[in-house]
Order: C-alpha cells, then sequence, then structure tokens
C-alpha cells in the first residue's frame, strides 16, 4: 500500500498508508486529518482542499485543469506547487507523496 506524507500547518509530518485509486483529498480526510475540510467532497468546486506538493513529485501529477486553476486563484497562500487534492488520484507511483496542507482562506 502505497504511503503519503502529510503535513498539517503547525509543521506536524504524519506517514500514513492509503489505497491507490483514492484522490489525495480522499486519503488525508480518511487518515482523520481535520485541517483539510473538503467542503464539496471533491466536485472541484472550493478550493478547501488545497494542498502543496513536494515539487520532487509534480511530474508525476496530471495536468491541472482550467476549473481547479481558476479555484487556486482565489487563494491568497497558492505558490507554484498548489494542487487541489481532490484532483490528485493517489496512485502506486505516488508512493512517498509529500503534501502540506496549505492555509485556510
Amino acid at each position: 500500500m502505497p504511503k503519503l506524507i502529510v503535513v498539517t500547518r503547525d509543521g506536524t509530518e504524519t506517514a500514513v498508508e492509503a489505497d491507490a485509486g483514492l484522490t489525495v483529498m480522499e486519503a488525508i480526510r480518511d487518515n482523520g486529518f481535520d485541517e483539510l475540510l473538503a467542503l464539496c467532497g471533491g466536485c472541484c468546486s472550493c478550493a478547501t482542499c488545497h494542498v502543496h506538493v513536494d515539487p520532487a513529485f509534480q511530474d508525476k501529477l496530471p495536468a491541472m485543469s482550467a476549473d481547479e486553476d481558476d479555484l487556486l486563484d482565489s487563494s491568497d497562500d497558492r505558490n507554484e506547487t498548489s494542487r487541489l487534492s481532490c484532483q490528485v488520484p493517489f496512485t502506486d507511483d505516488l508512493d512517498g507523496l509529500k503534501v502540506r496542507i496549505a492555509a485556510e482562506d
């Protein structure tokens, strides 16, 4: 089972195991990280699942959609590694992926 490393807003780093086939948002939520609100449940309509992805993994992620890009534009914490975790499928190729939960807007 692939591992996902989650860094909370206070800098606490936790490695969790998650099923491939979930989204990164689902893996974070299912492992009890309350900081990631994911209010829309993964419909790419709220940006409350914003994370910063380890740059070493950016080339392994699917391209960002126009909708995701537009939603991220509303965040004051957006940077070049920003993604909506609901739009990132968690696969075996992403074993060891590290994400930091973005500041709440």
